[in-house]
């Protein structure tokens, strides 16, 4: 494996600082460093082991720079990361078992389900949160750690969504400051990754050459995209991914099925 010529270099750079930022305000970085990766001539799967790779040490930027937040979800962010950190594991080894030519045909699926996940998730989660008050807590407590535990296999496996995810399950919750439930999905989802990227570390798939690259834009990204958070409106960009989200799902349907 050789490294990267300097302009893909400062592309994967790039792609993965934005990433991490967008991940740490409103989510959907995948969105931007999955596509770099494979434009660059990155299998897919190593592909997507490698934007894991790159984007998780930007989740442990962007924790440090909540963990003032944190504090107050001492009580249930054990239980959480537990399911996190399980379910992101056993959606790795499925990602690890999925043939290379299955998964390509596989991504703009992904891609469609995940932008509309995007566009829809907090209407979802809105109305799932109704049923759980007419249901009593105990209803809702178990439906939070099914989502949980979906989307953690999920997020093991591709990733795309899962923030948005996150935060909706939060809501399931009763959860409503926006500020600590940004900073409960960005240790949740941390913890997704950290299995994921344990797996993928294991099974010798990660196309170095690219993720050293983007380490270091993704720690970057991570620290400054959390502090952005407290400041910027999230309506814009969430509007701004969705429209990402719908491109590169068109861009991807028309490679592998046109």
């Amino acid at each position: 494996m050789t490294m990267p010529a300097l302009p893909e270099s400062l592309l994967l750079f790039g792609a993965a600082a934005f990433a991490t930022a967008l991940n740490a305000v409103a989510g959907g970085g995948t969105f931007f460093a999955f596509p770099v990766l494979l434009f660059t001539g990155v299998p897919s799967i190593a592909a997507n082991a490698t934007c894991t790779i790159a984007v998780w040490p930007g989740s442990l930027a962007s924790f440090f720079a909540y963990r003032k937040e944190l504090q107050e979800h001492r009580q249930n962010l054990p239980w959480m990361l537990a399911f996190a950190l399980v379910g992101g594991w056993f959606g790795a080894q499925q990602l690890l078992h999925t043939p290379e030519e299955t998964f390509e045909y596989l991504i703009p699926w992904l891609l469609l389900v995940a932008t509309l996940l995007f566009a829809r998730g907090k209407s979802l989660a809105v109305r799932i949160g109704q049923l759980a008050e007419r249901h009593g807590q105990r209803w809702r407590w178990g439906v939070s750690i099914a989502i949980l535990s979906l989307i953690s296999l999920y997020g093991g496996y591709f990733g795309a969504g899962i923030g948005i995810l996150t935060l909706a399950m939060l809501q399931v919750l009763g959860m409503h400051d926006m500020h600590r439930m940004n900073a409960l999905k960005t240790a949740l989802t941390g913890a997704m990754n950290a299995s994921a990227v344990l797996a993928f570390l294991l099974s010798g798939v990660v196309y170095w050459p690219a993720a050293t690259v983007m380490l270091a834009g993704g720690i970057l990204g991570g620290y400054g995209g959390a502090r952005l958070a407290l400041r910027v409106p999230q309506v814009y960009l969430r509007h701004f991914v969705i429209g990402t989200g719908s491109l590169m799902t068109a861009a991807f349907f028309v490679r592998y099925y046109l």
